[in-house]
């Protein structure tokens, strides 16, 4: 793990995460647990509206937890129900919380490779539908983090089971003088709820 990333995750794990969350999140847990106990591939998509903001930053910190919590076999995606891009801001929070981030194109919707580790693969972010060919097809869990998402996609193809994991958008934020705090804060957010899923995962 990069080192600054290491002593954002160390303060992470003192964030409690709310009672009222964890029964939201104790149904994916369950989910994890049960794919690790017959020892399969964990497949993870996170879904949002765009794919700009909230269905990126739980991709990123899911599999940077799965990763800090020796969980193997963990594969996170995201996408939307339209593509638009990763919004900047999204990248500038994660460099500044201890990622190392790459833009690798210079189009309206770049890629981005995103670093957890010296030695350990980039994950690759760029903002998609959530049926796009980059994704999985079948045999995936679907994390709607947005009440459009959750609402508007009554059935999400290939997806074994559904999560109405939500978050509210910093968008609300651009353009404010707390725009850099709470997208910090909703990065946190999310951050401190895959620590906790990941933590309650038992290796075989």
């Amino acid at each position: 793990m990069l080192e600054k990333l290491s002593i954002t995750i160390e303060n992470i794990q003192s964030i409690d995460v709310p009672n009222e969350r964890k029964p939201v999140l104790q149904s994916l847990v369950d989910y994890i647990q049960q794919k690790v106990d017959a020892n399969e591939e964990i497949r993870l998509n996170f879904i949002c509206t765009h794919n700009s903001r909230r269905s990126h930053l739980s991709q990123i910190w899911a599999q940077t937890m799965a990763f800090h919590f020796g969980i193997n076999n963990v594969f996170c995606y995201s996408g939307g129900t339209e593509a638009t891009a990763m919004f900047p801001k999204v990248a500038e929070t994660l460099v500044h919380q201890g990622f190392q981030i790459q833009q690798l194109s210079e189009t309206e919707n770049p890629v981005y490779a995103v670093k957890f580790g010296d030695n350990q693969h980039p994950i690759i972010c760029f903002s998609k539908t959530y049926f796009d060919d980059f994704n999985p097809k079948s045999g995936f869990g679907a994390i709607m983090t947005c009440n459009n998402a959750d609402e508007g996609c009554p059935l999400v193809l290939g997806a074994e089971v559904r999560f109405p994991i939500k978050y509210d958008d910093p968008k609300a934020f651009d353009g404010t003088e707390l725009m850099n705090e709470k997208y910090a804060e909703r990065s946190l957010q999310i951050a401190s709820e895959m620590c906790f899923v990941f933590s309650q995962i038992k290796n075989n």
